[in-house]
């Protein structure tokens, strides 16, 4: 029987952005040679990607035609994260790149980030904090909204919905989800429903889907124009499917309540000050923030790099 060390030796990985170190003490401990580059930019990763036969890869850059034409010994594409958006997967799949990523190292953290900024918009807990830091001491207006009683609707039921699901069970509240890709799933924490049922329903609506040609800008005027209720709103999946003005627009009218963002359409500066959202965004009590980092806990940091290099190391074992 072949060992294990002898048949991953050949195979070289090139790391093209930051990673737990536990990732490369597993491929090594395998025999795998890890060419560890995080500083490394799109044209460094060009000039040497040809000699590679995995790309591991973060956020820094998107994985086209340009980057697959150079790596023509790409064996396998690894993200460290959960989305693949960032990656060209028709075109890897037709060059018979196997894509993995990792989506159960983050999800607990995604799902705790969106209960913690739906309590805290219900609560008014920045608006609150931001007013006594300026001297003022105002009761009745930060007056609180009860999280238990209210119907919670999940937009995608896949590794980071099921988690939001589980934290949300000892809240009191009902909890549906809608999955245009699966169906039969509901159990003990959600009831599988119609968008009908989600817009007549929802009183809380937290987006668990990846960015796709379909649910690019899916939540725009004439997705919300139907909701019955007014809701709370939170978006920790990607920006871009989202139109931010939709939402200011419905906050305007009262029809959403709340809105967290953790993901914008445009992310970074300077960028994000040149949007034509931006000032109205930040210029609203009713809308909380954070830079893109619901996934990316201090305990996520290493369960990604676990999770993702036992699949890179099981694949590399069925390949020989």
């Amino acid at each position: 029987m072949t060992d294990k060390k002898e048949t991953a030796f050949h195979w070289k990985i090139l790391i093209v952005d930051d990673i737990h170190p536990i990732f490369l003490e597993q491929l090594n401990r395998l025999g795998a040679t890890c060419t560890y580059l995080p500083d490394i930019d799109l044209d460094g990763a060009l000039a040497i990607l040809s000699d590679y036969d995995v790309l591991v890869i973060r956020s820094k850059f998107k994985v086209d035609a340009e980057v697959l034409k150079v790596g023509k010994k790409l064996q396998c594409i690894a993200r460290a994260g959960a989305g693949m958006d960032n990656i060209d997967e028709q075109l890897a799949t037709d060059k018979k790149i196997q894509l993995l990523n990792a989506p159960e190292g983050n999800c607990d953290a995604v799902a705790e980030h969106a209960l913690g900024m739906l309590l805290s918009l219900m609560n008014n807990l920045p608006k609150g904090d931001k007013e006594i830091r300026t001297g003022l001491w105002k009761r009745e207006s930060n007056r609180g909204i009860e999280l238990g009683g209210k119907t919670v609707a999940l937009i995608g039921y896949g590794n980071n919905g099921q988690a939001t699901a589980r934290k949300l069970s000892g809240f009191g509240v009902r909890i549906i989800a809608y999955d245009k890709y699966k169906t039969g799933f509901s159990d003990g924490y959600v009831q599988e429903v119609s968008m009908e049922q989600v817009v007549k329903e929802a009183d809380v609506l937290s987006l668990h889907i990846p960015l796709t040609r379909e649910t690019r800008n899916l939540v725009n005027r004439e997705y919300l124009f139907h909701f019955r209720k007014p809701i709370f709103f939170l978006n920790t999946s990607r920006g871009e499917i989202v139109d931010v003005d939709a939402v200011l627009e419905n906050i305007s009218q009262g029809k959403i309540l709340g809105a967290a963002f953790d993901v914008l359409p445009i992310e970074k500066f300077p960028a994000l000050q040149k949007t034509s959202w931006y000032e109205k965004l930040i210029a609203s009590d009713n809308v909380l923030l954070s830079p893109h980092v619901a996934g990316w806990s201090v305990e996520s940091y290493y369960k990604i790099a676990a999770v993702l290099a036992n699949k890179l190391i099981h694949f590399i074992s069925t390949k020989g």
